[in-house]
């Protein structure tokens, strides 16, 4: 594997991006619901925890522990040993949750190998068309900027969940948070369901690879290559 990436373990992933996750950079995912979204952050969150490095995870929408236990194993004291769980109730404690983790992360007293927020824009998409979206988008600025800074000097990975959008006019799902998120996040990840337990992952941007795809199938234990 690369130096400059974390291998996510699932090896048609792990191709399709170089390596894996780059360490200087926002990972964004998006996909309608039950894409795979979720399962892949808790992964790639239990793979660096048998590292014995510290994730950093921050949930708006609700971890499935009983997912976390199939994944985990007999590993699952060591993961959650390694797991700061963050569960935020509106988009000013997720602010605030983004923040003591990007200040944990840069501050290097630990050695922290992934932050993930999942989903970053669950509150945002609340605020959307009322009266406090100025707000919420000052702050979800503000948080991702944040999370930009940390991974630049901190070397750390960051996986940001991003729910989505239909598109009546080109009949299409879209990420919410339009071009702003677009322009922040280095890789962009769209995950497609597939019949059955089978999924799609497109990289749709990326600095320095082509575009691309790979499929994986969801087992009773995780995630694996199709």
């Amino acid at each position: 594997m690369p130096p400059d990436r974390q291998a996510t373990g699932i090896l048609s992933v792990d191709r399709l991006l170089g390596g894996g996750l780059e360490n200087d950079c926002v990972t964004e995912l998006y996909g309608e619901g039950g894409s795979g979204k979720t399962l892949f952050c808790l992964d790639v969150a239990a793979r660096v925890a048998r590292e014995d490095r510290w994730v950093l995870y921050i949930d708006t929408e609700g971890v499935s522990v009983d997912r976390l236990r199939a994944i985990a194993a007999e590993d699952l004291d060591r993961i959650l040993k390694h797991l700061l769980l963050s569960t935020p109730k509106d988009l000013a404690e997720e602010g605030r949750a983004v923040a003591a983790a990007c200040a944990l992360a840069r501050e290097g007293k630990r050695p922290v190998g992934l932050i993930v927020v999942d989903s970053g824009t669950f509150y945002y998409r609340l605020s959307i068309s009322g009266p406090d979206e100025d707000d919420a988008r000052e702050t979800l600025s503000a948080a991702v900027a944040d999370l930009i800074g940390t991974a630049l000097r901190a070397h750390v990975p960051v996986l940001f969940t991003n729910q989505v959008w239909r598109s009546v006019r080109e009949g299409t799902l879209e990420p919410v948070g339009g071009s702003f998120l677009n322009h922040a996040a280095k890789t962009i990840l769209r995950f497609d369901r597939l019949p059955g337990n089978r999924r799609r992952v497109v990289l749709v941007k990326h600095r320095s690879l082509p575009e691309g795809a790979a499929e994986f199938r969801i087992g009773p234990a995780g995630l694996e290559s199709a």
